[in-house]
């Protein structure tokens, strides 16, 4: 995506977080327990300062997070970071460099296109905490996430943070799941993912299925894809089509499920 689409995705969604967050702090947050909507804000907040701080001195800044974030008021700490964030953001060209944990990309669009992407989970957080319709998502900024958990998250992560994905490779069988993301091109993808020995292979499937055939496939639009890997589904009503076709082996798509937990917990 281009920098100024995600800059724009960005601001929507810090908006709504805001707005959401202002309807009340001590809501449970049900996909992040046992924080409540404070602690959430809270956490985006020191989020946006953390990465305006990394661009600012061109390193991971310690001690983190200043004594002073703790006592700020969340919503007030929110608004800071946004405004630190894009201060910084406005400074700076796509491919300045910038401190990042991918080591193949060490620029600040990475930061620009991680931001947004973190916003718009964390902004359905706080609307599943207060039960309320999610504003849309745009069809191109899910595609993204959906990539971007896929090849960085568990991947990717896989690789470099072993230890963080043990416990579910221990138990994994190495099915492959075949992940399907369905829109019109250039959107629509498809990736392959296996648990291997050490780490997870996430591979992009171009063209003819897979050979051997996976294990499993989970198809979706774009929007409902990105919310059944990240577990940020909305409550199912028992009259309701799900917008998730999950076909296979049901221990396939556990061991999906279990891998995904490994890379966003």
């Amino acid at each position: 995506m281009e920098r100024s689409r995600l800059l724009q995705c960005l601001a929507a969604d810090y908006m709504r977080l805001r707005e959401v967050a202002g309807a009340g702090l001590t809501a449970k947050v049900p996909t992040c327990l046992p924080w409540t909507v404070s602690d959430l804000v809270r956490h985006v907040g020191q989020v946006y300062l953390h990465k305006a701080e990394v661009m600012r001195i061109g390193s991971w800044p310690d001690p983190w997070p200043p004594a002073e974030v703790l006592s700020e008021h969340p919503i007030a700490l929110l608004d800071r970071g946004y405004g630190a964030l894009t201060h910084e953001f406005s400074r700076r060209h796509d491919t300045d460099r910038a401190k990042t944990w991918h080591n193949p990309d060490q620029t600040v669009k990475f930061w620009i296109r991680r931001m947004a992407l973190e916003t718009v989970i964390h902004r359905l957080d706080a609307e599943l905490a207060h039960d309320v319709e999610a504003a849309p998502i745009p069809d191109d900024l899910a595609s993204d996430g959906v990539a971007e958990l896929l090849e960085l998250f568990v991947g990717y992560a896989s690789r470099e943070s072993p230890d963080e994905f043990k416990p579910a490779l221990e138990h994994a069988k190495g099915h492959a799941v075949l992940v399907r993301l369905l829109a019109p091109p250039p959107l629509s993808r498809s990736w392959l993912v296996t648990a291997a020995n050490n780490h997870v292979a996430v591979t992009a499937v171009n063209g003819s299925p897979p050979t051997p055939p996976p294990a499993a496939t989970v198809t979706a639009a774009p929007v409902p894809l990105l919310r059944w890997l990240w577990a940020r589904e909305s409550t199912p009503t028992t009259d309701a089509h799900s917008p998730i076709e999950v076909d296979g082996d049901e221990e396939a798509i556990a061991e999906l499920r279990s891998l995904l937990q490994a890379g966003t917990q």
